[in-house]
């Protein structure tokens, strides 16, 4: 059976993304599944997060990664899905044309929402690009700051979005900034709140592919 493709998009920089990537990898990487990560992000935040866990090859066995152009996603998805499990692509904040093609191979558009208004409105042009593409899109809440007023207000902002809403939202731990670092998960650095909190977006995520 070929592998799930997940993209991770928000036009906006800052919102979380590479760090979003990385620990849903790591999730499923603990739940057995195989997983590659694909960067077509010209930072390459994310390649530096794995080229530092390859220090440790046991943290990499059923574990791979690469990079692409945009306009190459496509070649490079075709060949993972056939080795692994899971595919997470991690996007640049760019424009449209750079977006797309990751889009177009997705699954799943994983969409994180930080707790700033600016970030949900960034999400509604991911959000029609999605939805020119016919993808199924879930959207995220990121760094998220429980029991303040802004926190209400992006929550409330965020349910009106017309799209799907993933449950379990990623707290402002960190933990999270502490084991991009070292090249590991947030979920391997203990089972503390952030150990539940990615366990539960990896189950949500899951759902959402088997029944798409």
């Amino acid at each position: 059976m070929a592998g799930k493709i997940i993209t991770v998009a928000q036009q906006k920089g800052g919102s979380g993304k590479t760090t979003l990537a990385a620990n849903l990898a790591v999730g499923f990487w603990k739940a057995g599944q195989r997983v590659a990560m694909v960067d077509i992000d010209p930072q390459g935040s994310l390649g530096r997060w794995f080229m530092t866990r390859a220090d440790r090859p046991e943290l990499i066995k059923g574990m791979d990664f690469t990079t692409a152009s945009a306009w190459g996603i496509e070649y490079e998805t075709r060949k993972l899905v056939d080795a692994f499990d899971m595919v997470i692509i991690d996007t640049p904040p760019k424009a449209d044309s750079d977006l797309r093609p990751a889009l177009r191979v997705a699954d799943l558009v994983v969409v994180p929402i930080s707790m700033s208004h600016v970030d949900v409105w960034a999400t509604e042009g991911v959000l029609d690009l999605a939805a020119r593409e016919e993808k199924q899109v879930a959207v995220v809440l990121n760094r998220a700051r429980s029991g303040t007023r802004l926190a209400k207000e992006i929550v409330n902002a965020t349910r009106a979005l017309p799209v799907q809403h993933i449950k379990t939202s990623i707290g402002n731990r960190v933990v999270y900034a502490e084991a991009m670092g070292q090249g590991i998960g947030a979920s391997e650095a203990g089972r503390g709140p952030a150990h539940q909190e990615v366990a539960g977006l990896c189950n949500e995520v899951a759902h959402l592919l088997a029944s798409s």
